[in-house]
């Protein structure tokens, strides 16, 4: 049937052949597993064994000490278990502003010390460090940070599943290559399997995000990873004061962050990279009404980066951590039941009065693993079992 000779179709496959091989993807689609909902920065000088309970702890007293409380009451039970449980879901040993500029001998101690009270556990679920940049100054500090971290901790423990190295102020994608040949060699140096090493970006310079040809630089910085770039992690401070943002108005919600942002989503978009938001330097200490100032912040910006597709953001103070979670369980808890009823009806294809496409099947039940994974949503909560939801 039809008149169109066969050799077209051909003449096509070649015309096309370019674009098939730029879509098939270089990495899955999905890292695959749990996603933390926060990443703690903890300079390397300031880790200590129980880190964990220590922070939990903290977290506590101060919602105990600053009534009334600044979410639902009804969320109070959940959200004192996990900060009794699990209140650090992914720690990161901070060698870079975090910590500052020490002597080199200095820096290898604290790095080791940091490595043995990790190891003497308990671990968060996700760990890993923040080097220095890779820029000429600090370059060799870098480095050598990397590798006498690995050398300690393979000391002593295998290293840790989802162990990622967070690298700070890229501007190039020749930083990633070089990132990448790096790892490459401390592989072979330590015995590791290829691959092994993953790496978080630091999004947080313009050169990053727009490069002087006008290309997305960090798009290309994604593909200059060859598969080991696990994490876009936004620097919401250093990006906002490179961009001439005044102090008093470098913030998460800053248009200028904003648009960083989204072409972070956009490139990393069916990549296997994950994202994550930056943090807010305004700290839930002090009296109560400036405890509660900062908390209605905090939370408020947790919540308007979840909207937004970021999945995770930074947390620098333990008073952070009860909006932390209050905002992330309200999110899951809230959307929740329309999500089941919707997904269950795509499942047993019935009129719902919404036509879900199998794309946004896929995102209903990402949300409702990303809920359970957190502790937001309990099994019950959602009638759908786990092996179906990952199955789409």
């Amino acid at each position: 049937m039809g008149r169109l000779p066969a050799w077209v179709l051909g003449e096509l496959d070649g015309r096309l052949a370019a674009v098939d091989a730029a879509l098939s993807p270089s990495q899955p689609e999905a890292v695959g597993g749990r996603q933390p909902v926060h990443t703690v920065y903890v300079p390397a000088d300031r880790i200590v064994p129980d880190l964990g309970p220590r922070w939990g702890f903290r977290a506590l007293s101060a919602l105990n000490a600053n009534p009334p409380l600044p979410f639902d009451d009804a969320l109070v039970p959940r959200i004192e278990a996990k900060l009794s449980r699990e209140p650090i879901e992914d720690l990161r040993v901070d060698l870079e502003d975090g910590y500052g500029v020490r002597s080199d001998a200095q820096e290898d101690a604290d790095v080791t010390a940091a490595v043995a009270a990790l190891v003497a556990g308990p671990l968060p679920p996700f760990v890993g460090l923040r080097c220095k940049s890779l820029e000429a100054p600090t370059r060799r500090r870098a480095v050598r940070t990397i590798d006498v971290f690995l050398d300690a901790w393979l000391g002593a423990a295998p290293l840790p599943d989802g162990f990622v190295v967070t690298l700070p102020k890229v501007s190039a994608v020749a930083q990633v290559e070089a990132m990448v040949a790096l790892c490459a060699e401390l592989e072979k140096a330590y015995g590791l399997p290829e691959g092994r090493l993953r790496v978080e970006l630091q999004v947080e310079t313009p050169a990053a995000v727009l490069g002087p040809d006008g290309t997305a630089t960090v798009a290309r910085m994604i593909g200059a990873a060859d598969g080991r770039c696990a994490g876009l992690h936004f620097g919401t401070y250093d990006y906002t004061a490179a961009c001439g943002i005044a102090a008093a108005y470098q913030a998460m919600d800053h248009p200028a962050a904003d648009h960083a942002k989204a072409v972070m989503q956009v490139a990393a978009a069916g990549r296997g990279v994950r994202l994550s938001d930056g943090s807010t330097n305004v700290l839930p200490v002090g009296d109560p009404d400036a405890v509660h100032e900062a908390w209605r912040l905090h939370a408020r910006l947790v919540r308007r980066s979840l909207e937004r597709g970021f999945y995770q953001g930074w947390d620098l103070h333990p008073a952070q951590l009860p909006t932390r979670f209050a905002a992330t369980y309200a999110f899951f808890r809230e959307g929740a039941p329309a999500t089941v009823s919707r997904l269950a009806a795509y499942l047993e294809r019935r009129a719902s009065g919404v036509l879900d496409e199998p794309a946004t099947a896929r995102a209903l039940a990402g949300y409702l693993l990303r809920g359970l994974d957190c502790g937001a949503l309990d099994p019950s909560d959602v009638d759908i079992d786990r092996p179906t939801l990952e199955s789409l």
